[in-house]
């Protein structure tokens, strides 16, 4: 099976931000999406009924809607990409009396109570799915960077994979699952991976090899489209991009803001690396779940695996080290603003230690912890 990968301009950037529609005042998910998604579009002449938003799209769950930038060049512009479409939608659910956020998850509204939208492909997957399907209440953020030639695509995954447990520990945003404290920083991180052929990516010497690899996926009936391959971190050949899909739902613009430079930057220095002649070195898969599962445990104060020498360092340690390494590479991507906001989410906690503390506040009432998100989505960062 041949797999052509698209011509993209290198380090350009695209954006996914997955929002919850909330009760404004029980902040109970609210499924109204089909409702937002035809205000947003009636104020667009230029669409037909049935068409869609190009920046405001729909998702599996009736409770959810999801903003998706355009090719960007900084993280700067695909900032204020996404807070033009929040400001649509805020057109259509303000009088609905109806709120946005973004988390993990929600951290009271049953899963399995949460209707499907009504499209082949999500009843298809339910179908199949089963139980675990009908848990899939999660939101998340996915950063796209362009890569110049095909060549690079799985180095570069290999390389983001190293700093799998950075992404999540920075992200995690779902301690509490039906109304429960889970223990975990991120329940979505196992949760999701219960999806077949979502999880960690395999990790494979050549393109040739991935190509197979797709081929068995169809001919066995695994999948149907390539994008049914829902690894954290993907190569997407129709867009020229690899796909960093690690990050819990991050509740605030300048937090994925901050998700996007990091991941642009880091793109770009294996790039670089790969423009030079250099390798980008790997870990043993048992080493990459390890630290998936550290991350998704215990978030900002994981102690993680470097290396396949099992080297180990607290996550927030090694990731102040490589804020500084990269300072070059962000002045020349212009997002140095961004990538200092990193440093600001492990200053304030990730969300699920801010959730954490809202609840403990509030005497544990977790209407509190989603209105206070809520509160962050509308007016940014509380401390």
């Amino acid at each position: 099976m041949k797999i052509d990968f698209a011509s993209s301009r290198q380090s350009t950037l695209g954006v996914e931000w997955e929002l919850a529609l909330v009760d404004g005042k029980t902040g109970e998910l609210a499924s109204v999406a089909n409702q937002v998604l035809r205000g947003v579009a009636s104020r667009h002449p230029e669409l037909n009924e049935d068409d869609e938003h190009p920046h405001i799209k729909q998702e599996l769950l009736l409770n959810t809607v999801e903003l998706v930038t355009g090719i960007c060049e900084t993280a700067a512009e695909a900032k204020e990409d996404l807070s033009r479409s929040v400001a649509a939608v805020r057109e259509i659910t303000d009088p609905m009396n109806v709120e946005l956020f973004c988390a993990g998850s929600h951290p009271f509204s049953p899963p399995q109570l949460q209707p499907v939208t009504d499209k082949a492909r999500y009843a298809k997957l339910i179908d199949r799915t089963q139980w675990w399907g009908r848990q899939m209440v999660i939101y998340g953020v996915h950063v796209h960077v362009g890569l110049d030639r095909r060549d690079k695509a799985l180095p570069v995954l290999d390389g983001l994979v190293n700093y799998f447990p950075h992404f999540q520990a920075l992200s995690a945003s779902s301690p509490f699952w039906g109304g429960e404290d889970t223990g975990y920083a991120s329940q979505r991180a196992l949760m999701f991976q219960q999806l077949p052929t979502a999880g960690l990516p395999f990790q494979f010497k050549s393109w040739e090899e991935y190509e197979s690899y797709v081929q068995d996926m169809f001919t066995t009936g695994v999948i149907d489209t390539i994008s049914e391959i829902r690894w954290d971190i993907r190569p997407v050949p129709a867009l020229g991009t690899i796909e960093m899909r690690i990050c819990d739902g991050l509740a605030t613009l300048e937090e994925v803001g901050a998700i996007a430079a990091l991941t642009q930057c880091l793109v770009d220095e294996f790039s670089t690396t790969l423009d030079n002649g250099g390798t980008i070195p790997t870990m043993p898969p048992w080493h990459v779940q390890e630290n998936k599962w550290r991350a998704a445990r215990y978030g900002l104060d994981a102690i993680i695996i470097l290396d396949a020498a099992g080297k180990e360092q607290l996550v927030t340690d090694h990731l102040l080290e490589t804020l500084n390494r990269l300072e070059p590479v962000a002045a020349k991507l212009r997002c140095s603003d961004e990538l200092a906001d990193v440093e600001k989410i492990i200053r304030r906690g990730a969300g699920y230690q801010r959730q954490r503390r809202v609840a403990a506040e509030n005497g544990g009432n977790l209407q509190a912890v989603v209105l206070d998100l809520v509160k962050q989505m509308r007016n940014g960062p509380t401390a």
